[in-house]
């Protein structure tokens, strides 16, 4: 299911599952606010009613609503369908998650094989899982950075779809390495589903591409 707005572009509609503050969430909410984004946010879930997500999509008028596993004694199967069902009532085409704190289950996977989308903060398939700021630092990487990938039933392994880098910096603690990548998030995940929903693959990076300095006011490229 699709709709067309007034700019005669027409929108997938997409469902976020998220688990808490919703920053991620929030970009997306604010680019799909364009009236060339070739996507609506349709709905919004969480697993618990205190995510601040929930807050922000009803502040912005969205659906959203909490479908808390605690109440499916340990039936996540029974939880996922839930989920799934709400998405379809809701026409929901393509699914981001959002800081979505469950590991999901081969069958709810499957169901949205090829569609799901997941933010996460490194330069996959360096430093999948947990703490990858604290494990970045400890490394000794000069560059560290966040990635939209597929959702598969491998942790962290989909295709990727998109990557942005930041420096290491000598100083730099898990927080503040954190809050540079974070900013990055908020500027990848809303252009991969851009590009994810309109269909068209991205462009290859130029052969002599090179990053030399990705903060501000770094030096310029050659």
């Amino acid at each position: 299911m699709t709709s067309t707005v007034t700019s005669d572009v027409t929108r997938k509609k997409v469902g976020v599952l998220l688990s808490g503050r919703g920053s991620n969430f929030q970009a997306l909410l604010s680019a799909t606010r364009g009236e060339k984004f070739p996507a609506e946010i349709a709905l919004v879930l969480s697993n618990r009613a205190d995510a601040g997500g929930l807050a922000i999509a009803a502040a912005a008028g969205i659906p959203a609503r909490c479908i808390d596993h605690r109440l499916f004694r340990g039936d996540r199967p029974a939880h996922e369908a839930a989920i799934a069902t709400a998405f379809d009532e809701a026409g929901v085409e393509i699914v981001c998650l959002a800081g979505y704190m469950r590991l999901l289950t081969p069958g709810f996977v499957a169901r949205y094989q090829g569609r799901m989308l997941n933010v996460h903060p490194s330069l996959l398939p360096a430093f999948p899982g947990l703490d990858t700021h604290a494990r970045a630092i400890a490394a000794g990487v000069k560059l560290h950075g966040c990635t939209v990938h597929l959702v598969t039933d491998v942790m962290d392994e989909g295709p990727i779809l998109a990557q942005a880098a930041v420096p290491v910096l000598a100083d730099d603690t898990p927080d503040t390495l954190a809050a540079r990548v974070l900013a990055q998030e908020h500027a990848l995940y809303p252009a991969a589903l851009a590009q994810f929903a309109s269909g068209i693959p991205a462009p290859a990076p130029a052969a002599d591409a090179a990053l030399r300095n990705p903060l501000p006011g770094g030096p310029p490229l050659p």
